[in-house]
């Protein structure tokens, strides 16, 4: 059956972690660097609908898509290095897939037949591997397989890449991502894991095309043969994915490795076309050759995790880029945050980020940043929550209401500067009902939110049930801190500024989510900037 989109599948073998994300972003770079079209997806296998109601510290930050679909952090990568916004149809999982063939057998769709995860389970993961492909938008979908193979919650994805090879044939590739350990009392490296993880899947009917093989030391040639030997694979398909300094170097060693040139001979596509990676390779010059640093505090409640603030830290590099000059982050846990250290914790900062989150746990040091920021005239950005802090914060101690909190953490507050949004009163279920996707929102003219954008109207992605008290607005904006972006349609307050204050915004949105290496976003160029010129004063 021949098809005029091509599928690549990406599995991991040994261990997770090992950057199945980065590697599909890369080569997806890479095709798209030649001319082709190419899109990336996510198949998940946890039974959760989406990352939505996971803990950060689970599984890293959850990204939202343009469409409002709450997704896997990978998704994140495929937009920052290929600077195509992603869709609902990106990120799978199987409590979707588990959900759709339920509802399908209620409505009585499969005619009495006995429901089975072959072929009705697969049948589906399958119909949702296609529906990028049967846009016709793309040339070539990558679809990458969470989990390791061998797990049993990820048999059901592995099968349907056995029956898509089957019927796709020629159209069809798999690439394994495995582990090449290297054991320093011997002082070799070792294949033995990856065999025993190839042998897996052909077991489950599946032979990888590619190994892509993760290791912190070169493979030379005798150990690329004996992958290769052993594996069933060319010896032009044993790739090396050697540890490296930034992800943006991963693009640039797979091409080393001619990673692109193998999958199109797969495919029997043309690589004639050489890549264009002009402006890649400006980036990570520029990267690693800043002209200047400065050092921005990010303040939330998960720093011990890293990856729960995913977007924000990949934003600071693409906007520190813009500014030539390296953003040192210095990750402050706002638990432990008080009156007493904050000189000691922020004091040699050039800006504050306070980040976004949920609930009570760590929001008095968030306020207590927040009033650092205001109070010592730091360059200061508040992101959803980190926005909400700062009104609260502006109206306890400039607007002297003691009692003001949002309604999230404290219903029966005096002052709810922050209250639930109409639409969510009447909301039970947690699970993807936030106010989620991308909403327009109306700049104030010279706010240093519409200098950053160079616009009056923007579009931002949104992940929230609560909004700025528009009741309170006229006593904020007669105390100094404005207004300068709303909701055309419901008037929701999206931007909060202090003029007085050099540069000092609170954004109700995620601006972090839609920087990408092309497009650094706006909003932390504009802040980068004012931390720079902070530090030179």
């Amino acid at each position: 059956m021949s098809n005029s989109t091509k599928y690549i599948f990406v599995t991991g073998g040994v261990t997770s972690s090992l950057g199945k994300g980065i590697i599909s972003a890369s080569l997806a770079k890479l095709l798209q660097a030649r001319g082709y079209s190419a899109t990336i997806q996510k198949l998940d296998p946890y039974i959760n609908i989406d990352p939505g109601t996971l803990n950060p510290y689970e599984h890293g930050e959850c990204y939202v898509t343009d469409d409002g679909a709450e997704t896997d952090l990978d998704l994140g990568h495929y937009e920052r290095f290929l600077n195509v916004p992603t869709s609902q149809a990106n990120s799978v999982t199987t409590g979707k897939i588990y959900q759709a063939v339920i509802d399908k057998e209620r409505r009585g769709e499969y005619l009495g037949k006995t429901v089975q995860v072959i072929p009705h389970i697969t049948d589906e993961i399958k119909d949702r591997i296609q529906i990028l492909g049967k846009k016709g938008e793309f040339d070539i979908v990558i679809t990458e397989i969470g989990g390791t193979v061998g797990d049993i919650e990820s048999l059901p994805y592995v099968e349907a890449v056995r029956q898509m090879k089957w019927e796709f044939e020629n159209d069809c590739l798999v690439i394994h991502l495995t582990l090449i350990p290297y054991l320093a009392a011997a002082g070799e490296l070792k294949t033995k894991p990856t065999q025993h993880s190839v042998k897996q899947l052909l077991e489950f009917g599946v032979q990888p095309d590619i190994l892509c093989c993760r290791t912190e030391h070169h493979l030379d040639l005798t150990i690329r043969k004996k992958i290769a030997n052993f594996c069933n694979v060319g010896i032009n398909a044993v790739i090396e994915s050697i540890d490296a300094e930034t992800i943006y170097d991963v693009p640039l060693l797979m091409q080393a490795e001619g990673l692109d040139k193998v999958v199109l001979e797969k495919l029997n596509l043309s690589s004639k076309d050489v890549p264009n990676l002009d402006s890649w390779n400006s980036f990570l010059h520029t990267l690693k050759n800043p002209k200047s640093e400065i050092t921005i505090g990010l303040v939330g409640k998960y720093v011990e995790l890293k990856d729960s603030y995913k977007s924000i830290s990949e934003a600071f590099i693409h906007a520190g880029v813009s500014n030539e000059c390296r953003v040192n982050v210095k990750w402050i846990h706002s638990e432990k945050l008080t009156k007493a250290n904050i000189q000691e914790e922020l004091g040699e900062l050039d800006g504050i980020l306070v980040a976004p989150g949920f609930g009570s746990r760590g929001i008095s040091g968030k306020i207590e940043a927040v009033r650092y920021a205001r109070e010592n005239n730091i360059p200061f950005l508040g992101i959803c929550l980190g926005m909400q802090c700062a009104v609260i914060e502006f109206a306890r101690n400039v607007l002297h209401m003691e009692d003001a909190h949002t309604m999230e953490i404290a219903e029966d507050s005096k002052f709810p500067v922050i209250t639930m949004m109409e639409e969510q009163k009447t909301i039970a279920n947690l699970g993807g009902t936030m106010r989620l996707g991308a909403y327009k929102c109306e700049l104030k003219p010279n706010s240093n939110t519409a200098i950053a954008y160079n616009t009056d109207l923007i579009s931002e992605r949104h992940r929230h049930r609560y909004e700025f008290n528009n009741e309170y607005l006229k006593q904020f904006e007669e105390a100094g801190m404005v207004a300068a972006g709303k909701n055309p349609e419901t008037n929701l307050i999206e931007v909060v500024e202090i003029p007085t204050h050099p540069w000092f915004v609170g954004v109700q949105f995620h601006p972090e989510y839609k920087s990408t290496v092309d497009n650094p976003h706006p909003l932390f160029v504009g802040f980068v900037n004012a931390a720079k010129e902070y530090k030179q004063k």
